[in-house]
């Protein structure tokens, strides 16, 4: 079979937009730095209708606090729950300690470092805010734009006043850099230019707050006659954006508000580029477009080039080039917002969801699918997260009576949680780290590996070993209560041994004790009792299909709405003790009972890899590709979550989408066959290269 054309492959998905489509914008980015953009390529318009996406430029690093955000969590009222023997304070209740609860769910957040659009003279502006969208409608006609992801460029073309512009835009593979490149006579008539402005820092989705002018201050350094610098000071927070022009044409500039500077040329090109660092940091080079040009062509080249692929060309079902654009426009999008130094928000770097902070437990759906194509260097970026925040994990399960470390939930850079009356109860990001680490010494079978991560396996399965309780009655060990599952609309009172949970925690225990014999360690006695003795997963009183929870007889009635979280202990688990004629009846169950609407766009993908371990392929297939408000996938390649205005994309979404197709293509531990998880009925074509099988 001949190899797979992987620039054709690439290239036949880039994304093409005619008509200006705010709910799809494009973004260029590196994993720690991102930058979406409107119709003219640049960030020029600000009109942003609900349930659309902001264009905004936001980093890894960009946090900022307002000026009354509580210091630490020391003074917050915890609930108490009893775990057995323990009492364990939870930050679950806000009751009349709400400003301190919201400040620190809302502290830090993650802002819009600054608009960089196209000046454009003589249009109707807001003097605070950037263009509104009518303009599109009254003087720029014969809109293109093409993002073409081979080489990671944006072109934007069209006509304003009858005269042509083209705008290519690009971000630097490894700066927080964007470069620009301008083309039209309107240029050298001071027509169009750049157009930077900064708002003030928010928690909101767009990160920004144009009207508190005076609540931050930005100066602007003129360094060179093509240099200069904006130094930015938001409260307690300090930056500076540096702006470099090529030299070949002089460039003039002038302050049009309070944080607001238009740069223009005598040219009828203007390249230039923009530099985004936190104060004090090392000073770096300042690239200008045709370095970052042949940075972002050798970066991107290589990344399609070294990475997997998956071609589905030659498949006979309608739907083969819907999936393969999916695929291909997932894996830009994960490597541009989620495989960077941190875990990722719900949103990337694209706009805020929950103040920009990131939910662990969504880590996995974000950067796992890396290990399966061949990206485990972007992978381990956010690994190495988990060792800095050790000490606070260790503290947060001492705190509360447990040994081992206890991993956050919602959380920014510093690993301190966030009061929830839901996150903090969640258990199930706990073995996500085992799950990484074990993925990534299965791809490269590299003794560094083992070494590198044995800490956090080994103390993450010293909390998973003392979490459960034990039920001296039935000589089990069960989990809960308090415990609010993947599926998150039950009780924490009320929830015991959820089944996707005990058969996570199965599998964490086992795979540490595997680590243990790996290292010639000797393994901590109450690893394997606990593993031994872990309750089987609860039923209905017909033993015929599986339950969200013991106390949860209802689950196909009341309680069919969220995650159907149960499927996932036989797809992203390999099996442990799941009985498959009784997880196939669930599935079955829940295709009649459940409220699809409900659902998040990773729970699709999560039931097809559930059917591909059934062999149910063509369920799998047609699970993957449901028509449903929450799988659907907009021209950007996005989940968009229809009918959620506050997130108008969703990349668990498609980071699920990756692990699920890889899984589907290149097989599981135990699979026959090629494809093992599309129809073989010669409906479906699929040719993978470079990508590993799953557990």
């Amino acid at each position: 079979m001949s190899p797979i054309d992987r620039k054709a492959l690439v290239k036949r998905h880039n994304p093409v937009m005619k008509t200006w489509q705010p709910e799809s914008p494009l973004s260029l980015g590196n994993g720690d730095f991102a930058y979406t953009a409107d119709i003219t390529g640049m960030q020029t318009f600000g009109d942003n209708p609900d349930g659309c996406i902001p264009r905004c430029t936001m980093s890894q690093w960009g946090f900022h606090s307002y000026p009354d955000a509580p210091e630490s969590d020391g003074d917050l009222r915890l609930q108490e729950f009893a775990c057995g023997e323990r009492t364990v304070g939870y930050m679950t209740d806000d009751r009349g300690q709400e400003e301190l609860y919201h400040g620190l769910r809302l502290n830090p957040h993650r802002f819009h470092l600054g608009k960089a659009g196209l000046y454009i003279d003589a249009a109707e502006e807001d003097a605070a805010g950037p263009l509104s969208e009518r303009l599109l409608d009254s003087r720029m006609e014969k809109t293109e734009q093409t993002l073409d992801m081979w080489t990671g460029k944006l072109t934007s073309t069209f006509r304003l006043d009858g005269r042509p512009v083209k705008v290519e835009s690009l971000c630097h593979p490894s700066l927080d850099l964007l470069s620009f490149r301008l083309e039209s006579p309107l240029l050298k008539e001071g027509k169009i230019g750049l157009d930077l402005r900064f708002p003030c820092p928010s928690h909101e989705k767009e990160g920004a707050d144009w009207s508190k002018q005076s609540a931050h201050t930005s100066v602007l350094e003129a360094r060179t006659p093509f240099n200069y610098a904006v130094n930015r000071e938001l409260d307690s927070f300090r930056y500076e954006v540096l702006v470099g022009f090529n030299g070949e044409s002089a460039v003039s500039v002038k302050e049009r508000g309070e944080h607001r500077w238009v740069f223009t040329s005598e040219g009828d090109v203007l390249e230039f580029s923009l530099l985004f660092r936190e104060a004090g940091s090392s000073p770096a080079d300042l690239p200008l477009y045709g370095e970052t040009e042949e940075a972002c062509r050798k970066h991107w080249n290589a990344f399609w080039q070294e990475g997997a692929a998956v071609s589905f060309e030659g498949s006979t079902d309608k739907r083969a080039m819907e999936l393969e654009r999916r695929v291909v426009l997932s894996q830009y999008l994960l490597a541009l917002q989620s495989l960077g130094s941190l875990p990722p928000a719900e949103t990337g770097l694209t706009c805020n969801s929950w103040y920009g902070k990131f939910h662990l437990e969504m880590h996995i759906w974000h950067a796992l699918h890396g290990l399966l194509w061949n990206r485990a260097d972007l992978v381990e970026r956010s690994l190495g997260w988990y060792g800095e925040i050790l000490p606070s994990a260790r503290r947060r399960a001492e705190k509360q009576g447990y040994a081992g470390v206890r991993w956050p939930k919602m959380t920014d850079k510093t690993g301190r949680d966030s009061p929830s009356p839901i996150g903090t109860l969640l258990c199930w990001q706990q073995p996500h780290i085992i799950l990484f680490a074990e993925l990534l010494y299965r791809v490269n079978r590299e003794e560094r590996v083992l070494h590198q991560y044995a800490e956090r396996v080994f103390q993450t399965a010293e909390f998973m070993a003392d979490y459960p309780l034990r039920d001296e009655e039935k000589q089990r060990y069960i989990l809960g209560p308090p415990l609010i599952p993947a599926q998150e609309n039950h009780a924490p009172e009320d929830t015991v041994n959820p089944v996707f949970e005990l058969e996570y925690w199965r599998w964490g225990l086992k795979t540490a004790l595997e680590w243990k014999k790996r290292l010639a360690e000797e393994a901590p006695g109450k690893w394997e009792e606990v593993l031994t003795r872990l309750s089987a997963c609860p039923t209905d009183p017909q033993g015929e299909k599986y339950l969200a929870h013991e106390n949860c007889p209802d689950t196909y009635g009341r309680y069919a709405t969220d995650h159907p979280s149960m499927l996932m202990a036989f797809g992203l688990l390999p099996p442990q003790s799941i009985d498959p004629s009784l997880m196939s009846n669930s599935f079955d169950a829940v295709r009649e009972s459940w409220r699809f609407p409900t659902m998040w766009g990773w729970d699709f993908p999560t039931m097809a890899m559930t059917l591909a371990r059934l062999g149910r392929r063509k369920d799998a297939v047609d699970m993957l590709l449901l028509d449903s408000d929450k799988n659907t996938y907009v021209l950007n390649g996005h989940n968009r979550q229809v009918g959620s205005d506050d997130l108008p994309l969703y990349l668990p979404g498609n980071g699920g989408l990756l692990i699920a197709v890889a899984m589907m293509a290149a097989g599981w531990d135990g699979s026959a066959g090629g494809a093992p998880g599309f129809p073989d009925d010669g409906s479906w074509k699929v040719r993978c290269e470079g990508m590993a099988p799953y557990l």
